[in-house]
């Protein structure tokens, strides 16, 4: 009943989830802002004239008509006019460069810290896999050789228990010279010794790369994957750094050329994506939002100067040399900065509108 109604309603869940994401992250900076008592002047979900404002204390909250964003406008800090300071002792720029750095780190350590979260709620909702059951073997499969036959399924490697398909790889990757291999035939177990195979596979990036194989397929048996406890906080730990690791190898591989720009989405794109992922199931929609999450903490981190990584930047700057960067260069740069981003924004915003049209 409610996956049902969770997947008439996928748009209105996008942007809630969106706007979540946000919050989560100007909460952080928030946050990190009261405990070194800088006053909050503006809390904002959105950019651009205010819709709904209500002033509780010293700070406005409000919803903005842009959703592209959000921002926290702290006393002291103006990204649009960087210059305009304050000398009183609750505005930011007052503040010693660490403490600084802290409140610029804690926006994106929430989207962190919310990805690993709901990773924990999938791990115990049960994540969709493939069961590492053998479907079917290469040409010369070392794993045949070796007795292994189709509907096997694979239990454990050297001793390391094997719960779902991506374990074996891993496994297998892991491993020195020969392995020992332990899997269930009927109601038997079969066990056997093998040594793996260099061989030429394709990345997430179709890039030619050189792995450890054994020669097998999966059966294409799905099931949902239970972790609990203990094992519930490594998957989530795994999950959030193995996604962390595909952004930075993503960005990397874009600006190599290895990644067209044109694979770039926007907004349109990643509210139809999340939009998707809602009408297939709460699971889905929850390891998206995850992956969303993540990849806010990171983009945020670069050191562009608009960014939460451009005034870190700065603020190490001036802690290292105790001197606060030049006006003009600060001015210059962050104005430079606000000037990529819109770009991008308007190239994903193009994308996204090609991609609809030629689809």
């Amino acid at each position: 009943m409610f996956g049902a109604s969770f997947g008439h309603f996928g748009i209105v869940y996008a942007l809630l989830a969106l706007s979540f994401l946000i919050f989560f992250h100007e909460f952080g900076h928030f946050i990190a802002a009261r405990i070194f008592k800088v006053k909050v002047e503006v809390f904002s979900i959105g950019f651009g004239k205010k819709v709904v404002s209500k002033k509780f204390g010293d700070t406005t909250y409000c919803l903005s008509m842009i959703p592209l964003g959000g921002y926290v406008q702290m006393k002291g800090q103006n990204d649009i006019d960087p210059t305009q300071t304050s000398d009183d002792e609750d505005s930011y720029n007052k503040k010693a460069p660490w403490k600084r750095i802290i409140i610029l780190f804690a926006g994106p350590f929430a989207n962190f810290v919310l990805a690993f979260l709901l990773y924990l709620i999938i791990a115990n909702l049960g994540v969709p896999s493939f069961a590492a059951q053998i479907g079917g073997f290469s040409n010369n499969s070392v794993a045949q050789a070796a007795g292994l036959q189709i509907n096997d399924t694979i239990k454990e490697i050297n001793g390391v228990n094997i719960k779902i398909w991506d374990d074996v790889k891993k496994a297998i990757q892991k491993s020195e010279g020969e392995i020992d291999i332990s899997a269930q035939r009927e109601d038997k177990l079969f066990q056997t010794k093998l040594t793996p195979l260099l061989g030429e596979n394709q990345n997430i990036f179709k890039e030619k790369v050189y792995e450890k194989l054994i020669g097998i397929t999966p059966s294409g048996k799905v099931f949902d994957a239970h972790y609990g406890g203990v094992e519930s906080i490594s998957y989530a730990k795994d999950e959030l750094l193995s996604a962390s690791l595909m952004i930075f190898k993503s960005l990397q591989k874009l600006i190599t050329g290895v990644v067209s720009p044109k694979e770039l989405g926007g907004i349109i794109a990643i509210v139809d994506i999340t939009s998707s992922a809602a009408k297939a199931g709460i699971v889905a929609f929850f390891m998206l939002t995850a992956l969303i999450s993540v990849n806010l903490g990171v983009l945020n981190l670069l050191p562009i100067p608009a960014l939460d990584g451009g005034h870190i930047m700065f603020n190490i700057y001036e802690a290292l040399f105790r001197r606060s960067p030049n006006e003009k260069v600060f001015y210059y740069m962050t104005v430079g900065g606000w000037a990529i981003l819109m770009s991008l924004v308007l190239f994903t915003v193009y994308n996204d509108i090609a991609r609809l049209l030629t689809h």
